[in-house]
């Protein structure tokens, strides 16, 4: 590196050689001036002060220099200092390292125009491959062009930012910035922002104008770059606002609220819009990415519909119902007037989708709720609540006498027949009415309770309407405490079978038991079956209910004789669940029951769903042995077609046909009649309710097989059915030895 003298060595310098000059000659390092009135030792004494001064500012120059090049060195950008002839001076170690394949050629008093024709030549400039000359021409140029900025490639794929600028003795400060990280950041922006499929736009900060969009904004919006061009942010929205950039400005990265934008073929569409801060050419901007949501708002739009509306009427459902009932309810108690709210349920509605089909049920219920809407006035809610029933609020009533009006005027509209598919329907319509604010100021009560009314009306008289009354609730109270101790005794096993035997009317034996649900009950003692057997079917807890008794009836009677069988009774809803057959064929294998000793009756409402379920089930035990009976027989609708659907093993005649048998000649008619079948497609018949010897008399006269009732026994507990059985070496009901005498069965 070269010494630069300061500027004060240089002054004195040229003093010495003013004053050698003024006398004739340069003078000389030590020589003698001749002429010198001065002595020789002033002389000498004078040149070693000068020469002890250049030396020392000789070596504070070397001290700044190592100072300056300490300073550059540290710094993160490379530095070059070139002469005004562009020879090298000085520079710091970025500046080596950023030139590296070059860094050799790099000595004091070289020139950087030698220097650049070596790296052309050695490929260090891809750029100036095929053009070397005017590349290098270019290059140079640049150096006299003070605060010019530009980017030169290396060939090892970095990108470097050259800024000089000339110093006041005609010099060069060179700048050099590796910008490959920044370049390579900005290309995969570039990548990011043109291929991404989400619309994307660029904004100016400061006047908003658009600077830049993708191929999917483009697409998305339907205008041409062009147009963008000459657009700004607030000019794309549908309506005046603040650009969202300017929703929020305590973060530099937000999703603003939903936005509206026009496309430019007038169509509106709703965005999501994210945005964040970038620098974008030099100046502020603003980056949005535009997320499409219009089909998402629909589609909320559709789930909020349904999910406050019936799918099949489009009538409100019972939300939207206690919405609305709660704003009239408001008005309500602000105001003297009352308000109803009927419940309306449709009569025979299964039968209509039994026989004719759910096609039919479905369009019955659009016409039904299309008639109840235009029985209704505007400020009038209508809304479905299940199946078949509806709900209509009526507001602004000055008596009730008005909602009474309205129930007649709906029942005599609903009856009126219905053409659906060819096919002429009619139904019925019962209603259960409940007033505002008598009978509550809540929507949920007065809901419940105008429900307890239309139960009174269809168990007294469908067809017609009902009012509620303070005593519905207390029964419903007590409905609900025996669901909930039902529901106990189940899961704690208390309730038990007991049996009541089934004779054999020529033979006088005991031939099997009907097993018959008993429930003890702590604080109640023994509960009718007739009223917690309803509210197990209703609530469904049938199904544990009538699992447990079938256990219960196989583990008992297998410890009876191998002649002697046990009925049980089936719900319709164990055979809706699909695995009654493989709950009949765990309880024969935890007993050990042979299957043929196992007796299932069912009931034939079950065989009104014609379902193929049903009878797939029925098939199923009969294949195992089990022997399957029809009970009740004659009380349903087509007795005789259900002989056909399936292969009974016996039939029950009902007890209502049998009670005072002796005096009917009609009950005699018909029983004769069911027995005469019986023998002839080869069924055991056997007549339930037997209470006196003169409907014994009858029923042997007529030939039936068997009876059960009073007359032989009540229903016994396990406990008393060993007895029973060891009385069969008494006498029988008709005197025969042998057999059970009735005053041995006879509770």
């Amino acid at each position: 590196m070269p010494r630069i003298p300061t500027k004060k060595a240089k002054a004195r310098q040229q003093a010495a050689a003013a004053r050698a000059g003024s006398r004739g000659r340069p003078a000389k390092p030590g020589s003698k001036v001749l002429g010198s009135n001065r002595p020789m030792a002033a002389e000498i004494g004078e040149i070693a002060r000068m020469r002890a001064e250049a030396e020392a500012a000789v070596a504070e120059a070397r001290k700044s220099h190592e100072r300056l090049r300490e300073a550059i060195d540290i710094l993160p950008q490379g530095i070059v200092f070139l002469d005004a002839d562009g020879r090298y001076i000085l520079w710091n170690k970025k500046y080596s390292e950023i030139y590296s394949r070059s860094s050799d050629l790099f000595q004091p008093g070289a020139r950087l125009q030698d220097t650049i024709r070596i790296g052309v030549e050695r490929g260090d400039y891809p750029e100036a491959i095929g053009r070397e000359e005017e590349w290098v021409a270019e290059r140079l140029a640049r150096l006299y062009q003070p605060g010019e900025r530009h980017e030169q490639l290396l060939a090892d794929g970095r990108c470097i930012l050259i800024e000089e600028r000339l110093t006041e003795d005609g010099g060069i400060i060179g700048l050099r910035v590796d910008i490959t990280e920044l370049k390579q950041r900005e290309a995969s922006f570039r990548l990011l922002f043109d291929s991404n499929p989400i619309p994307m736009i660029v904004c100016a900060l400061d006047n908003e104008r658009i600077l830049g969009v993708n191929d999917a904004a483009v697409a998305h919006y339907g205008y041409s770059r062009a147009d963008f061009e000459k657009l700004t942010i607030r000019r794309v929205q549908a309506f005046e606002s603040e650009p969202p950039w300017v929703v929020d400005r305590s973060s530099d990265e937000q999703a603003a609220r939903t936005w509206k934008h026009v496309r430019a073929d007038g169509t509106l569409i709703d965005l999501a819009i994210y945005s964040r801060h970038l620098v974008y050419g030099d100046q502020p901007a603003v980056l949005l990415a535009l997320m499409d949501i219009t089909e998402r708002k629909r589609a909320e739009a559709r789930l909020t519909f349904m999910a406050q509306h019936d799918g099949l009427t489009g009538l409100p459902n019972r939300n939207l119902l206690r919405q609305r009932m709660d704003e009239i309810l408001l008005h309500a108690r602000r105001s003297s007037d009352k308000a109803a709210v009927l419940i309306l349920g449709l009569d025979n509605f299964k039968a209509v989708n039994d026989t004719l089909g759910h096609g039919i049920g479905d369009k019955l219920l659009r016409a039904v709720a299309k008639r109840l809407r235009s029985m209704l006035r505007e400020e009038d809610t209508l809304a479905r609540l299940n199946s078949d029933e509806f709900a209509v609020v009526q507001s602004g009533l000055a008596r009730p006498e008005d909602a009474v009006l309205l129930a007649r005027r709906l029942l005599e509209a609903i009856g009126e027949p219905y053409l659906l598919g060819g096919h002429s329907v009619v139904v019925g319509a019962s209603i259960g009415i409940a007033m505002a604010p008598g009978d509550g100021d809540e929507s949920e009560k007065l809901l419940k309770h105008a429900d307890m009314a239309l139960s009174r009306a269809k168990n007294d008289s469908r067809g017609t309407f009902s009012f509620f009354e303070a005593g519905m609730d207390a029964r419903a109270q007590a409905r609900r405490k025996i669901e909930a101790d039902l529901r106990e005794a189940i899961e704690n096993d208390v309730l038990r079978p007991h049996y009541q035997p089934v004779i054999d009317l020529s033979a006088g034996r005991i031939t099997g038991f009907e097993a018959l649900v008993r429930w003890p009950h702590p604080e109640r003692g023994m509960i009718s079956p007739a009223e917690f057997i309803p509210v197990a079917e209703e609530t469904g807890l049938i199904n544990g209910l009538g699992g447990l008794m079938l256990r219960r009836a196989c583990m008992d009677a297998a410890l009876w004789p191998e002649d002697v069988r046990v009925a049980v009774n089936l719900s319709p809803a164990q055979f809706r669940t699909g695995n009654l057959l493989s709950i009949v064929i765990d309880a024969l294998k935890q007993s050990g029951l042979p299957a043929r000793r196992l007796e299932l009756e069912i009931t034939e409402t079950l065989l009104l769903e014609k379902s193929g379920q049903v009878l797939a089930t029925l098939h199923g035990l009969r294949a195992l042995g089990v022997r399957i009976s029809m009970d009740d027989f004659g009380t349903g609708y087509s007795s005789l077609s259900y002989l056909r659907s399936f292969p009974f093993d016996k039939i029950k005649i009902d007890q209502s046909f049998v009670r005072d048998l002796a005096a009917n000649r009609d009950a005699q008619a018909i029983v004769r009649a069911i027995i005469s079948l019986g023998v002839g497609l080869g069924v055991t018949i056997t007549a339930e309710g037997v209470e006196t010897e003169a409907e014994l008399g009858c029923l042997r006269a007529e030939g039936c097989h068997e009876g059960q009732g009073f007359l032989f026994s009540r229903p016994r507990p396990n406990s008393e059915i060993a007895g029973l059985l060891s009385a069969q070496s008494g006498t029988d009901v008709g005197g025969n030895a042998g057999t059970v005498g009735k005053a041995s069965l006879v509770a």
